[in-house]
C-alpha cells in the first residue's frame, strides 16, 4: 500500500520535482490514521518493506539527509570502477545501481564533514520515524551494500574501506529493534508497548506472503517494477545479469528485479483504459509486437546495462493491441529471467505465483503462461505488506 501511494505522488507531480522522504513520511502517517482508532491500541508490532536499493545518507547528529536519496533504478556508473576494484568478481555490489555504488558515489562527491554519516535504505528510514534508533537495517537489504548473508557479516574486503563506519547495524528481518517511539504513539494511540521490528525488500515481502515453501516455487512481482523471486537449494550471485541470493532459513532466493513493470503501464494508460483494454486482449494469441518497456535509460536484470533504451515503438493504432504487446513484452522478459536463473544454476522454477498490482490481471496472468510454459497463478496473499506483517509477527513473537 505505501508503495501504491508513493506512485499516485509521483505521478501527481509528473515531471516536477520530487521531494521523496517527504512523500514517503506523509503516506506512512496517512497510512497509520487510516487504521481504525479502535485497532490502533492493540497493534502488538509494526514492520515495513521498501525498494531495494534506494538509499539514504542521514546525518546521524541531525537527522537530516546529506543528499537526495537515491532510488532503486538509479545508476552510479562513476563509483563502478572503484568497488569492481574491492570486491570478488562478478559479486551483486558490481552493478551501477547497487547501494555500494551508490554510497561510494556520494563518499566520492560530498565536500563536507562526512564524520556523522550513516547509511539507511527506504524501509530502514521509515522504521526510524517510528522507533527513533538511526542506523538499524536488515540483512535481506544490506545485501547490495556487500552484506554476506551466508556468514552474517560484513566481509572483510568492505570492513577496511575509509567508509565502513556509515554502514548500518544488520540485524535479521522481522527483529525487533525498539518500542514505538512516545510522540507517535501519543498522536496515533498506539500501545506504548508497540515494537518496531526490521523490515525487508519488497520483493522479499511479497515471496513471504505468498506462502511458497519448496524448491522450485517462484513468486513474480508485479509492481512497479518486475521482481523475480525463485526458492533454491543453490545459492547463486552474479553481477553481470543482475542475479543475487538472500538467505532464507536454509535455502535462498534467488533472483533479480528488471526496470519493466507496471510504472511503465501507468504512464501510457489510465487504471480504467487498463481494465477495459484487457478485455479486449485474447491471451492465447501471441502479439507480433516487440517492445523493451521502460521508464527511463538503465536496466538491472536479466541484463545489467545501465545504457538499455526503452523500446516501445513502433505503436499500433488500436490501443488494445498496444497494450497486448507491451504486457507479452513483459512477460518474455520475465521468461528471459527464469531461464538464466536455471542456467546459472539455480533450483529449475516449476511453479509462479504473483503477486503485487499485477496480479488483478488475469489476462497477463493468461498470457505470462503461455510464455513461461509453466503453471502462473495468482497468490493467495498478493501484498507485499502482507509480508512485512508476517515479519511484525515474527518480531512480537
Amino acid at each position: 500500500m505505501l508503495k501504491e501511494r508513493e506512485n499516485i505522488l509521483y505521478l501527481r507531480k509528473n515531471e516536477e520535482t520530487v521531494d521523496w522522504l517527504q512523500s514517503w513520511k506523509f503516506t506512512l502517517f496517512s497510512l497509520l490514521e487510516d487504521l481504525p482508532e479502535t485497532l490502533r491500541q492493540h497493534i502488538a508490532s509494526i514492520s515495513i518493506d521498501g525498494t531495494s536499493a534506494t538509499t539514504i545518507i542521514i546525518d546521524s547528529a541531525s537527522g537530516e539527509p546529506l543528499s537526495e536519496p537515491f532510488l532503486y533504478n538509479e545508476s552510479c556508473p562513476d563509483a563502478l570502477p572503484a568497488v569492481k576494484a574491492i570486491a570478488p568478481a562478478y559479486h551483486t555490489v558490481c552493478s551501477g545501481s547497487s547501494t555500494l555504488c551508490k554510497l561510494v558515489s556520494w563518499w566520492n562527491s560530498y565536500e563536507s564533514s562526512k564524520e556523522s554519516a550513516v547509511l539507511m535504505h527506504q524501509s530502514d528510514w521509515l522504521l526510524w520515524l517510528l522507533h527513533g534508533k538511526l542506523g538499524v537495517s536488515d540483512y535481506n537489504n544490506a545485501l547490495k551494500v556487500g552484506y554476506d548473508p551466508e556468514n552474517d557479516c560484513y566481509p572483510t574486503w568492505l570492513r577496511a574501506q575509509p567508509y565502513s563506519y556509515v554502514l548500518p547495524l544488520i540485524q535479521a528481518p522481522g527483529t525487533s529493534i525498539s518500542v514505538i517511539k512516545e510522540d507517535i504513539q501519543t498522536r496515533f494511540g498506539f500501545s506504548k508497548d508497540c515494537s518496531i521490528c526490521t523490515g525487508t525488500t519488497d520483493s522479499i515481502a511479497a515471496f513471504l506472503a505468498a506462502r511458497a515453501t519448496q524448491p522450485g516455487k517462484a513468486v513474480t512481482s508485479l509492481g512497479s517494477t518486475l521482481a523475480i523471486k525463485l526458492l533454491s537449494t543453490k545459492k547463486v550471485d552474479d553481477a553481470r545479469f543482475g542475479v543475487y541470493s538472500h538467505r532464507l532459513d536454509d535455502q535462498w532466493l534467488v533472483g533479480g528485479a528488471s526496470n519493466t513493470g507496471g510504472a511503465v503501464l501507468r504512464k501510457i494508460f489510465t487504471d480504467e483504459q487498463l481494465e477495459r483494454l484487457s478485455e479486449q486482449i485474447n491471451p492465447l494469441e501471441a502479439s507480433p509486437l516487440d517492445y523493451y518497456p521502460l521508464q527511463g535509460v538503465g536496466e538491472r536484470f536479466p541484463v545489467a546495462d545501465p545504457d538499455l533504451k526503452p523500446r516501445l515503438d513502433p505503436r499500433p493504432e488500436n490501443d488494445a493491441e498496444y497494450l497486448h504487446g507491451i504486457l507479452e513484452s513483459i512477460a518474455h522478459i520475465e521468461a528471459k529471467g527464469y531461464k538464466l536463473l536455471k542456467d546459472l544454476g539455480a533450483t529449475p522454477v516449476e511453479e509462479v505465483f504473483t503477486a503485487g498490482g499485477g496480479s488483478k490481471n488475469a489476462k497477463w496472468i493468461r498470457i505470462r503462461e503461455r510464455v513461461l510454459g509453466l503453471p502462473v497463478c495468482k497468490a493467495l496473499q498478493t501484498e507485499a505488506a502482507y509480508g512485512a506483517a508476517l515479519l511484525a509477527l515474527k518480531g512480537a513473537e
